[in-house]
């Protein structure tokens, strides 16, 4: 059953005005999930249709997904990874928890793959927000988040194995969303940084709704095995340049349409070298630091894992520049380690 439209005509309109030009609909990435408004709002219509006891998830997790646990009144149970991004600890789960893992920045799936052999694959929730071109699991539940891979206003996918109502209305907030897209095409990110964090937050606390048709338009106007091929490239440019200076071990065959390039290293200067460069780069989540200790691997991660854009935008080009200011980067700290050295 669709979500209704409020107040949609019943007649299309023929003539009148032009609306913004997109490529042709393409078949969905995945025909069978249900769309949302966000990955959040699938993640909540999840646990009020599954009713978990508790529900293990990492420390190092984005705190909207803890949000979504207090709306729906489940306990969390958090657990432990390591530098790897690796489970780092035993779990036994109990009548009625949940496992959930995320595929982090879109290089774990092959981890991802083998908790289903320890764990009941009806218990495993597989948080896929990152990794938009990793195929659902044969588990409870795959969750993905598209509007992190290009640029539509928001949404949301579910696919699960238990049943998941629809949502009965779609988000209405999608236009007012959308001119943050717009202004960056038009001018420059500074442009229109502010409005794209005020369209964020209005994403944080909402009801599960359906994706809206401006959402889903654009989205299946996507040419998805072009982006996926473009990021597989970029990644792999990056990762043949500065893989040896990246602390955190991945296989690149396990890369799929990846996020970005996930940079582990143990001086956190780097990001605000780039950025000063604007070459744009987040830290993931500043939210975790209020949970564990600053020796922990997840605060490690926190501070020193700066996320390399890799994304279907970019050429070659833009590659090799992201690359000389890391190496400029390295080669600088190495020399002021020499020195230090030399004068001790």
């Amino acid at each position: 059953m669709q979500p209704s439209r409020g107040g949609t005509l019943k007649k299309n309109a023929i003539g009148g005005y032009f609306e913004l030009e997109l490529p042709a609909a393409n078949t969905p990435l995945y025909p069978q999930a249900l769309g949302f408004q966000s990955g959040r709002a699938a993640f909540l219509a999840l646990l009020r249709s599954g009713k978990p006891r508790r529900v293990w998830v990492p420390y190092y997790i984005c705190s909207t997904m803890l949000d979504s646990m207090r709306q729906a009144e489940v306990e969390p149970a958090f657990y432990r990874i390591d530098d790897n991004l690796h489970l780092a600890q035993e779990i036994h789960l109990l009548e009625d928890d949940w496992f959930l893992y995320v595929n982090y920045f879109g290089v774990c799936g092959a981890y991802a793959q083998s908790l289903l052999s320890r764990f009941a694959r009806q218990s495993v929730v597989i948080d896929a927000s990152q990794a938009l071109f990793s195929p659902p699991l044969d588990c409870l539940a795959t969750i993905y988040s598209p509007r992190k891979f290009m640029g539509i206003p928001d949404g949301g996918l579910l696919v699960s194995s238990i049943p998941v109502d629809a949502p009965q209305c779609v988000d209405e907030g999608s236009f007012e969303r959308a001119l943050p897209l717009l202004k960056r095409m038009a001018f420059t990110p500074e442009a229109g940084h502010a409005e794209h964090q005020r369209a964020e937050a209005t994403l944080f606390v909402q009801q599960p709704k359906g994706m809206s048709d401006l959402t889903r338009r654009m989205l299946s106007s996507v040419d998805f095995a072009d982006v996926r091929e473009r990021r597989n490239r970029n990644f792999s440019y990056l990762h043949d340049r500065l893989g040896r200076y990246n602390c955190l071990r991945m296989s690149p065959e396990d890369v799929n349409g990846p996020l970005c390039y996930p940079m582990l290293t143990l001086n956190t200067r780097l990001r605000e070298v780039l950025i000063k460069e604007r070459i744009f780069v987040a830290t993931y989540w500043r939210d975790v630091l209020e949970l564990v200790e600053d020796s922990c691997s997840e605060a490690s991660l926190v501070n020193g894992l700066v996320p390399l854009p890799c994304d279907q935008r970019y050429s070659e080009v833009d590659m090799a520049r992201v690359v000389e200011v890391c190496l400029d980067f390295f080669a600088g700290a190495a020399n002021s380690r020499c020195l230090e050295q030399q004068s001790s």
